[in-house]
């Protein structure tokens, strides 16, 4: 962990304000935004060494084949089928349901691109698997990763987006014109 503290804080200058300990969930939807870079991903998989707290991901289950399946579930990810017309949200939350610990990482906008609008996946998964949300900045401005109180969804998806955007207001990603 040092390692990863040392290239985190010395090296590329960014510091964490806030805990996933303080409220320790082995079963969280974790929204980090705004995501706008590659660089993202780095810094994520370096700041979840730093807290200790395995952060998962799901991705086709095309990826999770010989040679790469081995790496990609050891790194937290799981294998999700997309085929047959599946039900995303459904086969998520049964990822949460099958498992002892799940906190699944991802982002609302769905892409690094500009979007006028977050996507829902994110809510409706932490709804169907009743899990909470909890949001994740990272402001490349400031260098800072912060995470914020854990939400649970009431089943109000306006107004609950309403509370978790304000979370976000001011946080500056690495491209700027996709901010």
């Amino acid at each position: 962990m040092t390692v990863y503290k040392f290239i985190l804080f010395h090296i590329l200058g960014w510091k964490i304000i806030g805990d996933f300990n303080e409220h320790y969930l082995k079963k969280v939807v974790i929204i980090v935004a705004p995501h706008t870079s590659w660089n993202d991903f780095i810094i994520a998989i370096l700041s979840r060494k730093v807290l200790g707290v395995m952060v998962n991901f799901v991705g086709k289950k095309e990826l999770f084949v010989w040679p790469f399946g081995y790496y990609f579930r050891w790194v937290g990810g799981a294998p999700l089928d997309r085929s047959k017309n599946q039900n995303t949200v459904e086969a998520i939350a049964s990822i949460f349901n099958s498992k002892k610990e799940f906190r699944l990482g991802m982002s609302p906008e769905g892409t690094r691109k500009k979007v006028q609008k977050w996507r829902t996946g994110f809510y409706y998964i932490a709804l169907k698997a009743n899990v909470p949300i909890i949001p994740t900045s990272m402001d490349y401005k400031t260098k800072t990763i912060t995470i914020g109180k854990s939400f649970d969804p009431t089943g109000d998806i306006e107004a609950d987006l309403k509370i978790l955007k304000k979370f976000f207001v001011g946080s500056v990603g690495k491209v700027k014109k996709y901010t």
